[in-house]
């Protein structure tokens, strides 16, 4: 499958787990793919959203507001050693929930969060989809992938463009990138015929 995306293709797919790292998020969902969908700001999926006002900064502003970060510091979850460290501050008077919400006023969210590691093998895109110590993509976002290609043969393309990871996206249709287009009133079938449209011209 991955054989057929475009470079462009490619550069979305990883970027999607590029911006679900930067937000500190797992797995990387729908809305991380609209993101990197976005990242060609004079691209025809750019131009498309921005009559509707959507573009990366709202998209991120919305996952942010629509997406609990989990606890601070991305780790696993808190256990009875962390319980009682907690216990032990309050003791002497120190409130580890208060502390860590005076940081991330001055320093911002996620300011206590701690980068993944990033391995040091590259294994193709598979490997970067799928496993190899990456972020893994949500079964959704999974899902938006085999239907950009299902979206590809629709078309009679020999090939996978962001177009089509697009209209994979609409296609999917209940993912958090599709809530986030529709309450921006952002009109699928006029999204759809504009991606459309693009591709036929690239294929031209």
């Amino acid at each position: 499958m991955f054989e057929r995306f475009t470079h462009a293709a490619r550069e979305a797919v990883i970027g999607a787990q590029h911006e679900a790292r930067e937000l500190g998020q797992s797995p990387i969902g729908t809305q991380h793919v609209l993101l990197a969908l976005l990242a060609d700001h004079t691209g025809p999926i750019a131009l498309a959203l921005r009559d509707s006002g959507v573009d990366q900064r709202y998209v991120r502003a919305e996952i942010m507001r629509r997406v609990d970060p989990g606890p601070p510091g991305d780790g696993p979850p808190p256990t009875d050693a962390d319980a009682e460290d907690a216990a032990a501050l309050k003791a002497i008077g120190i409130d580890l929930d208060a502390v860590r919400r005076a940081i991330e006023q001055n320093f911002g969210p996620g300011a206590l969060r701690l980068p993944r590691d990033v391995p040091r093998k590259r294994r193709g895109l598979f490997g970067r989809l799928y496993g190899g110590g990456h972020t893994p993509f949500s079964p959704r976002a999974k899902k938006v992938l085999e239907l950009s290609l299902r979206e590809a043969v629709r078309l009679k393309h020999n090939f996978i463009a962001p177009e089509h990871i697009l209209l994979g996206l609409l296609r999917e249709g209940n993912g958090l990138a599709a809530q986030i287009l529709a309450a921006a009133g952002v009109d699928f079938d006029r999204l759809r015929a504009d991606a459309t449209r693009a591709l036929r011209d690239q294929a031209a």
